[in-house]
């Protein structure tokens, strides 16, 4: 695209945001040139608040890379419908069917930050504390999409100039080969230090919704506790404990649901947070993690011995104003059967409901067992659902159990920390099977399945599954050791990665595909 309506693309998806309230006086297009853009704070500022639409916009393909693939989703239908992305849940995924397209989409939000950045460096109305601190804004989040793409492709084309703005219009100069893994992190720890930087001694605001110095923090952790377990450079761990120790002033809500409740946003367990609100936006792919109420209704019990009457949209999203919701995925109901039946996560996670033929002399023959999500089922508004949780990106039980890792690898006993989390899980009762501290390979076996009962769709099973280990190998391959592998390593080991589709590599020659994927380029 040239110059103008590259600015102008930009431009309005700033001023086009759902969270801004403002009515903007839409001058003629040419009024938004590059000459005409960049002139006061509030242009600035509702850049941003584009930005922070998109990252928005992107929740469920977060989601998506961050767990669709960890072995908790069930490839089966129980209602009567057809599941939605089988090829990535049974890891079917090559170069024609790659999963997901573009680069996951990332490309687009980084275009916009490159160019915030590139902006507002140069600024000089604004006062030198705000300015710097969209810039920490700024940074960090661009560092959050290049993570998730180190994650899902390995090496990927860095692009850190908004190139188009600066002149360059030449498709075949704008080409960009895939850097390497090594220098994709590089650009990552980069990213974090300079908005580390930027942000000074800036406090985090209230509105957990928006980026802030905490939010980098959390994100250090983590990607410096990746450095340190998939790439083997030891030295991360103490830096990732660092910054992990930095975030302080949050704690564990007293109830799990609470930490998700419509009516507890911007609570003291969220450290960062995807905003949804009634009239605003909805969280609309929870939706699809329901049931069917055609058919739902009269047809399943609550408990598999059919003790009670049959089931007549027991969650309210059946209401006649609201749009037809229709099971298109599900959790294996041995996810659900992991946790213990007093852990308090798993009724504020899950709503299990049973199919039973009920003939003849008890036990009945179960013909279905199903779950519907309802860690995220929203509220209720002029008698209509709206799936408007928040979506937690990070909070501080993420924080705990980084934690507990870091000093599990570096030997110590991550006893204090898996403590804090249990004891909430079955509060207000005592635990009645307190963790101990064990063999590092114990200790890590046990750490992951606190995460993987903690943070259903919060987009994590996937990466720990890569990052964690047992032994030498991730938890992600298949093993004797444990139940969690998804992946045979003599023959899909290559599948850590995500493959690209021929598009990306036909419109660029200079972009190979993933390495061990078989591939049409030439």
């Amino acid at each position: 695209m040239n110059k103008f309506k590259y600015i102008f693309f930009v431009v309005m998806i700033a001023i086009a945001s759902s969270s801004c309230k403002k009515t903007l006086e839409l001058a003629p297009e040419d009024y938004f040139g590059d000459g005409n853009f960049w002139q006061n704070e509030s242009q600035v500022t509702n850049f941003m608040v584009g930005i922070h639409n998109q990252f928005r916009g992107n929740q469920f393909m977060f989601n998506r890379l961050g767990e669709m693939r960890s072995g908790n989703y069930s490839n089966i239908d129980r209602q009567n419908t057809s599941l939605n992305e089988l090829p990535i849940i049974e890891q079917r995924i090559d170069e024609n069917s790659s999963g997901v397209g573009s680069w996951a989409g990332f490309y687009n939000p980084i275009l916009q930050i490159n160019l915030f950045i590139s902006k507002v460096e140069g600024i000089t109305f604004l006062a030198d504390s705000k300015k710097q601190y969209l810039l920490g804004q700024a940074y960090g989040m661009r560092a959050f999409y290049y993570f998730q793409l180190l994650r899902t492709y390995g090496g990927v084309p860095l692009r850190l100039e908004p190139e188009v703005l600066n002149g360059n219009t030449d498709p075949v100069a704008l080409r960009k080969a895939r850097a390497t893994e090594a220098e994709v992190l590089a650009a990552i720890k980069n990213d974090i230090n300079k908005s580390i930087t930027s942000f000074g001694a800036a406090v985090s605001p209230t509105d957990k919704s928006l980026w802030s110095p905490k939010a980098t923090l959390m994100l250090k952790g983590e990607a410096y506790l990746w450095s340190a377990k998939v790439y083997g450079t030891t030295a991360d761990l103490a830096e990732a404990k660092t910054a992990l120790n930095a975030v302080t002033g949050n704690s564990l809500q007293t109830s799990f649901a609470n930490a998700f409740a419509f009516g507890q946003k911007n609570n003291n367990e969220i450290i960062f947070t995807i905003r949804y609100l009634v009239g605003e936006a909805e969280m609309g792919a929870v939706s699809q993690y329901l049931y069917s109420t055609f058919n739902f209704d009269n047809l399943h019990y609550k408990d598999s011995l059919a003790s009670g009457s049959l089931l007549v949209d027991p969650l309210v999203i059946g209401a006649t104003n609201s749009a037809q919701i229709i099971q298109r995925y599900g959790y294996t109901f041995a996810l659900f059967q992991s946790y213990a039946v007093t852990d308090k996560r798993r009724n504020a996670t899950f709503y299990d409901y049973y199919k039973v033929t009920v003939s003849g002399v008890p036990p009945y023959p179960v013909t279905v067992r199903n779950t519907a999500l309802v860690k995220f089922l929203g509220t209720i508004s002029a008698n209509k659902r709206y799936f408007t949780d928040d979506w937690p990106v990070y909070r501080e039980a993420d924080r705990l159990l980084m934690l507990a890792e870091i000093v599990n690898a570096e030997g110590g006993d991550p006893s204090s920390y898996i403590k804090l989390i249990r004891d909430r899980a079955f509060a207000p009762a005592t635990d009645p099977t307190p963790f101990v501290n064990s063999s590092k390979d114990a200790n890590e076996l046990a750490i992951f399945a606190e995460r993987n009962k903690e943070f259903v769709f919060e987009g994590k099973a996937w990466y720990d599954l890569r990052r964690m280990k047992y032994g030498s190998e991730p938890l992600v391959y298949k093993s004797a050791n444990h139940p969690y592998g998804v992946l045979d390593k003599a023959t899909q080991g290559f599948k850590i990665l995500w493959p690209i589709e021929p598009a990306i590599w036909t419109n660029d020659p200079l972009v190979n595909q993933t390495p061990g994927y078989p591939t049409a380029k030439p």
